[in-house]
């Protein structure tokens, strides 16, 4: 990796942390720059606006959480399992997040509902990227005999996704963790109940 490439992701780094803590509109340039270190013509040599630096961090911010559920998948073949892992990937979020700030999807998602259509888009695809996880794990476990064939993907992503999430909003807003481990021990319940009777 070159000394500017090494740069850039540095700045990534400290820009996705600082957006995830203080939101696109709350993060001033000023702030990026204390947090880099950095000029601002600095960090506009590596990035054309504020707009791309916040797109890219939330790629970056992401990019961390999807290599931690990777790394807390491998191994693990029985759907169930993974879809509990799942869970405790998101909802570790709240004492033990990869960034400071908690989940970058939900602060993105609730900041740039009607603000910023383009880091809405973002957060959709990212919300999108769960629901595909979630429904080829289900489909998956059907086929091969961990879940019972009646159940249905789309509503097991959807309460999985709108229970951690919502959690996690109530985890941050109250300051208490909580909120995230009664709906990660709720939805361990619930996806043991989804098991195939012979698994």
């Amino acid at each position: 990796m070159s000394k500017g490439e090494q740069t850039r992701e540095a700045i990534l780094r400290q820009a996705a942390a600082v957006f995830n803590q203080q939101g696109y509109f709350g993060a001033s340039m000023s702030d990026i720059m204390r947090a880099t270190g950095l000029e601002k013509g600095g960090i506009y040599n590596h990035f054309g606006s504020k707009d791309q630096l916040a797109l890219e961090a939330f790629d970056y911010a992401f990019g961390l959480l999807t290599d931690r559920l990777r790394d807390a998948l491998q191994g693990k073949t029985n759907s169930v399992d993974r879809l509990l892992t799942l869970v405790e990937v998101i909802g570790g979020q709240v004492e033990d997040g990869p960034l400071p700030g908690g989940c970058p999807i939900l602060n993105t998602a609730v900041e740039a509902d009607d603000t910023h259509p383009a880091l809405r888009e973002k957060a959709r695809q990212a919300v999108e990227g769960w629901f595909g996880v979630v429904h080829r794990n289900v489909t998956r476990g059907i086929e091969r005999g961990h879940i019972r064939p009646a159940v249905v993907a789309d509503e097991v992503a959807t309460l999985m996704v709108a229970t951690i999430e919502g959690s996690i909003m109530l985890s941050k807003l109250y300051g208490d963790p909580v909120y995230v481990h009664r709906a990660i021990e709720f939805l361990r319940g619930y996806l043991d109940s989804l098991r195939a009777v012979a698994d």
